[in-house]
């Protein structure tokens, strides 16, 4: 799942995306409000978390610019305003949570967890399912035939990708841009190496593979044999 954080304070926004990232989603950092827009705007996000003051536009301005593009992405606003008219304006504004500063990362996950699974309306699942695969986007659990798969923050990443595009070949570029936010050099070997590791975990000792390699194009998942 891919989360957008608009946070100006350079530290609290780093520490955000590490620990977003360490838990398993692909995080993106705004540092204004402008910013933050328009990449909401242009990326299919999952959640935003958005503090209230920012450079160019304040949150709420950002959030009523998302409602107006009719954009229903949930936002938990992240913000040191405690007053209670501030919360009010933010909720009656759209947003689905508020969080004052300072606060534990544990609470902040918690509640990310809590708005994902309520989702946009329900409509989008969260678990990923082909053959006896299983992928849990909240709980961050995958298992294949009831067993256990202990996957790296990379790997979970990859596979989500995988599965959600399930049956489509995608080519290393859309891949490293997805899961590794970088572009793509073809000097390097790090997607390979990845999907390799996965595909140790996913598909060896089970039938049928899973991952499977389309030479000169990239990587496809699905269950029909190749």
């Amino acid at each position: 799942m891919k989360i957008l954080v608009v946070e100006d304070e350079p530290k609290t926004g780093d520490y955000l995306k590490q620990g977003l990232t360490e838990a398993g989603f692909v995080t993106d950092l705004a540092r204004d409000g402008w910013d933050g827009l328009e990449m909401a705007k242009a990326n299919p996000y999952d959640l935003l978390i958005l503090d209230v003051m920012l450079p160019g536009l304040n949150g709420w301005q950002v959030l009523e610019g998302l409602r107006r593009a009719g954009l229903d992405t949930p936002v938990l606003f992240l913000t040191a305003r405690d007053q209670v008219e501030d919360r009010v304006k933010g909720l009656e504004l759209g947003a689905d949570d508020y969080l004052v500063k300072p606060f534990a990362f544990a609470e902040l996950l918690a509640r990310v967890r809590t708005l994902l699974r309520r989702g946009r309306g329900g409509l989008e699942p969260t678990v990923l399912k082909v053959a006896d695969l299983e992928l849990d986007l909240l709980r961050r659990r995958a298992n294949r035939a009831g067993k256990k798969i202990d996957l790296t923050a990379k790997e979970f990443a990859l596979l989500e990708l995988l599965l959600r595009r399930q049956g489509e070949v995608l080519p290393r570029s859309l891949i490293a841009s997805q899961v590794w936010d970088m572009n793509f050099d073809s000097d390097t070997n790090v997607i390979d190496v990845a999907v390799r590791r996965l595909r140790a975990k996913v598909d060896d000792g089970f039938e049928p593979r899973l991952i499977h390699t389309v030479r000169g194009m990239g990587y496809v998942l699905d269950d029909s044999e190749r």
